[in-house]
């Protein structure tokens, strides 16, 4: 049987010269290979904080985390260099995993064709949408050859109209790039609609309090009744341990 993606045991992060901040308590989480996992959870409860350690931009205090493949993360922000067009913010990330020319500008066109913005290939950050910096933003994660996906609330900032086009359109790469994917999000019916399986994280410390399958049939939209009904039971979980 093969090894999860991802595989935590007995977490815990703690700041603080001696600790006294713990941010994270005992936290056990087991991601498989191809899975989308989503979680949600109120500001502060150590979402940021476990995909830090995930990604290895951060170490655990106590506990093991077992990563198998390569990560990316994709942040709120697109964080594009603003002097840089699409296709070279894409090419920066196939330079550092070796890519070379010619293969490198065919690849970080494929990639742009991928998310739909072919046509946007010599556009700056300032002349892009919020829709379109986060796909040149999946794009780049996607030019990092990586199996596994971090995305830390990477839709918030933008309009509904736009997260919806957004949604479907990370619903299609990650299932045919067989990608595994950690999703953060506040927005409890975007959990739903996007995740095989939704994990709910209390606060004070950060816990798993409920996780269960999401076993509604694909695609999904967002103003289902389906999608409302089960994103309304799992905010009163939540709410039910105290968290807001």
């Amino acid at each position: 049987m093969e090894e999860p993606a991802i595989e935590i045991t007995g977490l815990r992060k703690s700041f603080g010269s001696h600790g006294e901040q713990v941010v994270i308590d005992d936290l056990d989480l087991t991601v498989q290979h191809g899975e989308f996992l989503t979680v949600v959870g109120a500001s502060g409860c150590g979402k940021s904080t476990l995909l830090n350690i995930v990604a290895g931009l951060d170490q655990p205090s106590q506990g093991n985390v077992q990563v198998r493949g390569k990560v990316a993360l994709m942040f709120q922000d697109a964080t594009l260099l603003p002097w840089l067009t699409a296709i070279q913010n894409i090419k920066i990330a196939l330079q550092l995993q070796g890519v070379r020319e010619p293969e490198r500008s065919h690849r970080a066109a494929e990639l742009l064709s991928l998310v739909r913005l072919g046509d946007a290939v010599n556009k700056r950050p300032h002349e892009l949408s919020g829709g379109m910096k986060q796909r040149v933003a999946l794009a780049r994660c996607l030019a990092q050859d990586a199996k596994i996906i971090l995305m830390d609330e990477p839709l918030g900032a933008l309009d509904a109209m736009t997260r919806d086009h957004l949604h479907d359109e990370i619903e299609s790469l990650t299932t045919h790039q067989g990608l595994t994917v950690v999703f953060v999000t506040h927005n409890m019916r975007e959990a739903v609609r996007l995740g095989d399986r939704v994990v709910l994280m209390g606060s004070h410390p950060g816990r798993i309090v409920h996780q269960e399958q999401v076993e509604l049939a694909r695609p999904r939209l967002m103003d289902s009744v389906d999608i409302a009904t089960r994103a309304a039971r799992l905010t009163s979980q939540l709410r039910g341990q105290g968290v807001r």
